[in-house]
């Protein structure tokens, strides 16, 4: 897949293009369907499948105190899409110019005179340009004279419930891991460096990793039942986020043992998979009553992680069939 952070990276337009735009945020089975149809288009037109989104988030730039917490890095993100077998992901930065740009323009100067649009695939809801004045009416009426035809689909759903990053947000803010498969079409994940820490859990018998991650959203406090891919290997693992009220810990931190496993882990990069919340994080009186609570998440751990296969991205994708 084709990457272009700027558009003065495209010397001429590309032929034939089948554009989606958005901001794809989880890339979820809504927005799957999204890419299945513009590579099914691209295949009949010949032409290259083409994203095109933005980075920052547009909320980020024009209103940081309302921008959500993205369910994906922007790595995640570019992985994912190329995986759906797009051919090309544009992501130009979102400033000021953008923002002033009226809707007409960008239709015009952007995706057909810039990009090449000869097809656009987008959501019933979707609203761009200057204030958001631009919507499917008016892109279908551009349509007609600028020589591109649009695609306009309904809420895309399965078994009840609509795909929505907004409603994949607040279950991860909830803790509610396990629901969020159904939505996404795979396990809610995230990437962290492990890194020193206090090293509390060694001393109480369970050593853990200290992860550092890039992931702005994350499961609310508690312990949770994971998976833990290191390299090729996957290990059953229990996690915890919160602040260690038991031992008044300053900040966040993000811990996680590895059931099974004897090593040292420093400076590796661990990927894990939420599977389901055990508990809410607790204070303990001592340390002896932490130890036997750790113990029975290990026990909860072990049999949960053992009726469970982690869905990973590659898993549900079939390029556009």
């Amino acid at each position: 897949m084709r990457i272009i952070k700027n558009l003065s990276e495209l010397k001429e337009p590309l032929q034939d293009a089948v554009v989606t735009i958005g901001n794809f945020d989880g890339v979820h089975l809504g927005h799957r369907e999204i890419f299945r149809r513009v590579v099914r288009r691209s295949q009949e037109l010949g032409g290259p499948a083409v994203v095109y989104t933005f980075e920052p988030h547009p909320l980020k730039f024009l209103a940081p105190d309302r921008a959500p917490l993205l369910i994906n890095t922007n790595q995640e993100k570019a992985v994912l899409i190329e995986a759906s077998c797009i051919d090309v992901l544009i992501r130009t930065p979102f400033d000021q110019n953008m923002a002033d740009l009226p809707a007409h323009r960008f239709v015009r100067e952007i995706l057909v005179e810039k990009v090449g649009m000869r097809h656009l695939v987008v959501g019933y809801d979707y609203l761009f340009g200057k204030g958001r004045e631009g919507n499917a009416q008016l892109l279908q009426r551009m349509g007609e004279y600028l020589g591109f035809a649009v695609e306009v689909l309904e809420p895309i759903s399965g078994e009840g419930q609509v795909y929505s990053s907004t409603r994949i947000r607040q279950l991860i803010k909830e803790g509610q891991v396990h629901q969020v498969v159904d939505l996404l079409g795979r396990n809610f994940t995230l990437q962290g460096r492990v890194v020193h820490g206090f090293k509390r859990g060694q001393k109480l018998g369970f050593p853990t990793a200290n992860l550092q991650t890039d992931k702005e959203l994350l499961p609310s406090p508690g312990v949770y039942a994971v998976k833990v891919k290191r390299g090729a290997e996957v290990f059953n693992g229990v996690l915890n986020i919160g602040l260690n009220p038991t031992f008044e810990a300053a900040g966040l931190s993000i811990e996680v043992h590895l059931l099974d496993f004897d090593g040292q882990l420093y400076g590796e990069d661990l990927r894990v998979y939420f599977v389901k919340r055990l508990r809410d994080e607790m204070r303990f009186a001592d340390s002896s009553e932490l130890v036997q609570a750790i113990s029975a998440d290990i026990v909860s751990a072990r049999q949960i992680l053992s009726e469970t296969e982690i869905i990973q991205y590659h898993d549900y994708l079939d390029c556009g069939q």
